[in-house]
């Protein structure tokens, strides 16, 4: 299926590897021009390598205000205009709620929520030019329902809320705003790996109980329903929260 991105201008943040570089190498392979940002320039430099050159990076902190500001002059600067913004930096921190420190829940909602809302908020702008675009928040299944870090639950919760939020308001200008909810994925820089290695038969346990497909989900899984997602094939999709987790849901919507 040809997905008319050839030549569509994306911005991917949390770009330099797992789901955000798997996102990176579908677009490029679809003709897009891609520039991704992380914190880490040698991360970066290293994507770039290993994607073929082909991608433009930007240092940023997404967490600082003024480096997301920056971040989306810079690319408007290079490119003109923006087509995409796939918000995909994230991570959790703490443990349970009553014994997690208050600085740690402020810090996962700048990094997985204030992040997003702050770009997409800039991205609408400079989309609402054109009268189209497309804007991806990636959350997490354990923002639809209980489980996971709680920190990272609460600020994937409200990073769906405000997807179909902003969607709502954003279609009038041709702009379409949706989120991906990724289940349990396996990749060489993510903590299931880490996890893995540290305990093989209980991570096979897991996968066996919660998982009903049997195995963990890949990185280009979720980047091919992103590619999808962002283009006009999906052009009747506004403000939806699609579970791409090989049935480790609960949930029945």
């Amino acid at each position: 299926m040809d997905l008319q991105l050839a030549g569509k201008n994306v911005l991917i943040t949390g770009g330099s590897k797992g789901i955000g570089k798997a996102i990176t190498k579908v677009f490029l392979e679809e003709g897009a021009n891609v520039a991704i940002s992380a914190r880490g320039m040698e991360s970066l430099e290293k994507a770039k390598e290993e994607l073929g050159g082909n991608v433009t990076v930007f240092q940023a902190d997404v967490t600082v205000a003024d480096e997301r500001i920056k971040l989306i002059h810079a690319f408007i600067e290079q490119y003109g205009k923006m087509d995409i913004l796939i918000n995909n930096a994230g991570g959790s921190n703490g443990g349970k709620a009553l014994e997690t420190d208050m600085d740690l829940y402020y810090k996962a909602m700048e990094l997985n929520y204030f992040s997003a809302v702050h770009l997409s908020k800039l991205a609408v702008e400079c989309m609402k030019k054109q009268r189209s675009g497309s804007i991806i928040n990636i959350t997490s299944i354990y923002g639809r329902e209980s489980g996971g870090k709680v920190t990272y639950n609460n600020a994937k919760s409200a990073l769906i809320s405000f997807t179909k939020a902003l969607a709502d308001e954003a279609i009038s200008y041709g702009i379409r705003v949706n989120s991906l909810a990724p289940g349990s994925i396996l990749h060489a820089t993510g903590n299931w790996q880490r996890r893995l290695e540290e305990n093989p038969k209980g991570i096979k346990d897991f996968v066996n109980k919660e998982i009903p497909a049997g195995r963990f989900g890949k990185p280009e899984e979720i980047a091919n329903v992103a590619a999808f997602l962002a283009s006009e094939k999906a052009s009747w999709i506004v403000g939806a929260s699609i579970n791409v987790d090989g049935g480790q849901s609960k949930m029945n919507f």
